[in-house]
């Protein structure tokens, strides 16, 4: 999701929730947050290099997201620009920039429906995590009752 994704009124009493929405297709394939990142990625930098670094991500692991996509839809989303004096690059195909804002819809919907549980589910998360049990605290075992 993109960064302001998060839901909104974090304070140090009240943690911040956010939401990650996966699309799992059948027969095989996702589309999730961080294929989609990568995707405006490459429409921002003209490279799945570049897209890759801005990522922290290795570009053999981009180049690897981009061929999963690229073949999990009717036309690739990502087409190599010939190289020149300077090198070659990428872009998004017209179908790459509808996929995009597709699940960016589905986001956004999902987001605006989900504001209530969300925020309530948010309510009933402890602000700082309690400490783990110390050493001389006893643990009971899963098989004792």
């Amino acid at each position: 999701m993109p960064k302001d994704a998060a839901i909104p009124e974090t304070s140090p009493t009240r943690p911040a929730l956010k939401l990650g929405l996966r699309l799992d297709f059948t027969p095989g394939g996702r589309l999730g947050p961080g294929k989609a990142d990568l995707l405006e990625a490459i429409g921002r930098t003209g490279s799945i290099s570049a897209a890759g670094r801005a990522m922290t991500m290795s570009y053999r692991r981009a180049w690897l997201l981009v061929d999963d996509l690229n073949r999990m839809f009717k036309q690739p989303l990502v087409e190599a620009q010939p190289g020149g004096a300077k090198g070659g690059g990428a872009r998004l195909t017209p179908l790459g920039i509808e996929v995009i804002a597709h699940y960016r819809a589905v986001e956004r919907a999902v987001r605006d429906a989900g504001a209530a549980p969300l925020a309530a589910l948010r309510d009933l998360i402890e602000p700082a995590p309690r400490p783990a049990p110390g050493e001389d605290e006893v643990v009971p075992d899963e098989d004792e009752d």
